[in-house]
């Protein structure tokens, strides 16, 4: 039997954080589906293309990992997928509330569903695409936090200072 992880998010923008996340999972999981929400009601700086864009090209070396996306409830797409394991990265003590909410609430939905959180490495503790954005859009470089193809591309939507 196949072991089938996802692994949701925004990633607007990816960061090493959460591919530090999609590495860890790969090494865990015979195949890991990395899926962009697709969600009309956020505001987001980079379209679903180019997120999947940037996330296809930061995977590119990993065999075992696929990139897609989703619209609608998450437990949804998982039963489509027949996948039972749910990704989630956990960072800071403040996550665990909301990401328990999360794991909880899509149990409910789907019985057969366990979330399995995985801590990034120390250095990305505190990264969040929030604060890579906000940095991005005031000019400084957020090359520490992403790879050099989402640099180039944050360097792009906001124009290099």
């Amino acid at each position: 039997m196949t072991r089938l992880a996802v692994y949701p998010g925004s990633f607007d923008p990816l960061t090493r954080g959460h591919l530090d996340i999609i590495h860890r999972a790969a090494r865990v999981f015979d195949h890991v589906i990395v899926t962009v929400s697709n969600n009309a009601s956020k505001k987001h700086v980079f379209s679903v293309s180019e997120r999947l864009e940037m996330l296809e090209e930061a995977v590119r070396g990993l065999p075992n990992v696929h990139v897609d996306t989703f619209t609608g409830l998450l437990v949804d797409y998982l039963k489509k997928k027949k996948a039972r394991v749910l990704i989630r990265g956990l960072r800071v003590v403040s996550d665990m509330d909301y990401e328990f909410q999360l794991a909880s609430f899509n149990r409910r939905l789907y019985k057969d569903v366990e979330t399995v959180f995985l801590m990034p490495d120390d250095q990305y503790t505190y990264l969040a695409s929030s604060m890579v954005r906000e940095i991005a859009r005031l000019g400084a470089g957020a090359d520490a936090f992403v790879t050099p193809y989402v640099a180039r591309k944050l360097k792009l939507k906001f124009g290099a200072k």
